[in-house]
């Protein structure tokens, strides 16, 4: 099946989740030592335990549905993440997890955002946050409240750059809401590219009700099918996380399933319910259906406002090997069908990663330094590797300070590894 309202596969490739706040943001911990489990991910107390199922993993997330805390949950078919605003209850997760034989692989953990250099940040914020309806961040950036997709953080920069950018980002949300944030009007093939005041550019683009019955009424395709249902008690979560992992098991399908305070966010992953993408004999919306109709009988209520789906969007002379850069050095993967510009992140907890052809005749817009570029938050004891596996990769090391190296990519953009808490 293809989704319903979802442009041609182009330059600008998009998808959607975010409108309220649904739990505490997070809180930097000032501790390195958390436990054999656990590592400091971007001032966040972060563990992941591979698991065999959605079912194995949601026997986890309902166990720690029941410690006494705002604990971000995010539930995969071969694993759990878990992140804490305090370490408090770090060890009772660990021997929950220890408890149901799931074991902790530190090795995967890391946190993609996104960096804005402005003369004017002030004013690049109100933009950003009108567009992905974000909160204001400890940094005086921009995060996402429901704490999905990537945060943006804006440093101030007087360094000219007059032409366009080689990256933008993409944001799909309902109809609705893109309709209330549109920041004037739109250019671009499709209508939907819009540029803040220093002129990066993002393509906002509407979503649309999967399917045409109310079967399927609760969910909006946002480049993935998306369902997000606020529940009024951890038991609730718990057992329409339990529903959607055993449902999606049986078809076996590898649903997203993201636990947060007051909420459960059932998602299919961009692209992901369409035929070919994983082989499958399955209509996604005969899946969504009893989603659907599970999530109803427990009696969670969908919120059809809060889809969002966030991507990054790289324009490469030479695609192939900047592509392979971004592989490398993110540790993501190519999506398995032909012609997909497509990489990401393998148990899809960061934002996808976008490719398109750049005009090799057009030498100033490749010599000029974006002015965006990506962070990437990684555990202390696995960032000397990950610095040489990005090198190795093709990347040149432009400079380092304390816990930061800044790295650029074959053509000059760059991603900064950072450390520590």
């Amino acid at each position: 099946m293809t989704l319903a309202a979802r442009p041609v596969r182009s330059r600008r490739q998009h998808s959607a989740s975010g409108r309220r706040s649904c739990g505490k943001g997070s809180t930097v911990l000032g501790m390195t030592e958390i436990g054999p489990d656990w590592r400091a991910v971007d001032g966040v107390a972060t563990a992941w335990f591979d698991a065999p199922s959605l079912v194995a993993g949601a026997a986890l997330a309902g166990r720690i549905g029941e410690l006494p805390a705002d604990i971000v949950v995010d539930l995969r078919a071969t694993g759990v993440r878990v992140r804490l605003d305090s370490d408090e209850y770090a060890e009772a997760v660990s021997a929950a997890a220890r408890d149901l034989g799931l074991a902790a692989n530190p090795a995967v953990l890391q946190q993609l955002s996104v960096v804005f250099e402005s003369a004017n940040p002030s004013v690049v914020r109100r933009f950003w946050q009108r567009v992905l309806d974000y909160a204001p961040g400890k940094d005086g950036g921009l995060a996402d409240p429901v704490r999905r997709d990537p945060a943006i953080r804006i440093r101030q920069s007087t360094e000219p750059r007059p032409l366009r950018n080689r990256i933008h980002l993409d944001v799909v949300r309902p109809a609705a809401a893109v309709e209330q944030a549109r920041p004037g009007e739109a250019s671009g093939p499709y209508g939907v590219c819009h540029a803040d005041p220093d002129g990066n550019e993002v393509d906002l683009v509407p979503g649309a009700v999967l399917g045409e019955g109310i079967g399927t009424a609760d969910w909006q395709t946002v480049f993935s099918a998306m369902a997000c249902y606020r529940v009024t008690s951890p038991a609730q979560q718990r057992d329409l996380a339990a529903a959607a992992a055993a449902l999606a098991g049986d078809a076996g399908f590898p649903l997203l399933i993201d636990l947060r305070p007051g909420l459960v966010i059932i998602d299919s992953g961009k692209d992901q319910a369409e035929d070919d993408a994983h082989g499958l004999e399955l209509d996604f919306a005969d899946l969504a259906g009893s989603l659907q109709t599970a999530a109803r009988e427990l009696g969670a209520t969908a919120d059809p406002g809060l889809p969002r789906f966030a991507q990054l969007f790289l324009d490469a002379a030479d695609v192939t090997a900047v592509r392979a850069f971004w592989v490398d050095a993110l540790g993501y993967t190519h999506d398995r069908r032909a012609g997909v510009s497509d990489i990401h992140d393998p148990r899809r907890l960061n934002p996808v990663l976008v490719f398109q052809q750049l005009d090799t005749s057009d030498s100033e817009r490749r010599r000029q330094r974006n002015r965006i570029h990506f962070e990437l938050a990684v555990p202390p004891d696995l960032a000397q590797t990950r610095l040489a596996t990005a090198v190795a990769a093709g990347g040149r090391l432009l400079d380092e300070s304390a816990d930061r190296w800044r790295v650029a990519d074959p053509e000059g953009n760059e991603i900064v590894l950072v450390s520590g808490t």
